[in-house]
């Protein structure tokens, strides 16, 4: 980051954070994936497909929505690459997918619902 002329000094050697701090557009590229687990219903079938491969049908019925709706979110979850799919005959079936992000979304949202949704 180039050289900041901060208006004030608090003591806090701010410009050591500063050095380290993500440039816009890598904070861009994180605000995207974000973006992709706003939707409570992308987070339910992200969830699914984080435990179980399974076609659009299935999961549809699962989350008591339509096929075309299930699509769309499918296709957004896909073009992010959280999911992967793969044809079987007529049949497409997706799955989490295989990264480092993929990966720790799900452990993500697992301790998201332990922390905010406990058992009684």
């Amino acid at each position: 980051m180039s050289e900041v002329n901060l208006p004030h000094d608090h003591g806090q050697n701010i410009e050591k954070v500063l050095e380290r701090m993500p440039d816009t557009d890598e904070c861009v590229v994180v605000a995207e994936v974000f973006k992709q687990i706003s939707d409570g219903s992308r987070i339910r079938i992200l969830w699914l497909l984080c435990h179980c491969e399974e076609c659009v049908s299935n999961i549809a019925a699962s989350m008591n929505m339509s096929d075309p709706a299930v699509s769309h979110h499918l296709k957004l979850l896909k073009k992010s690459g959280l999911i992967t799919s793969r044809r079987e005959g007529k049949e497409i079936y997706y799955k989490l997918a295989d990264s480092e992000t993929a990966q720790l979304l799900h452990h993500i949202i697992e301790e998201m619902f332990r922390i905010t949704c406990p058992l009684n």
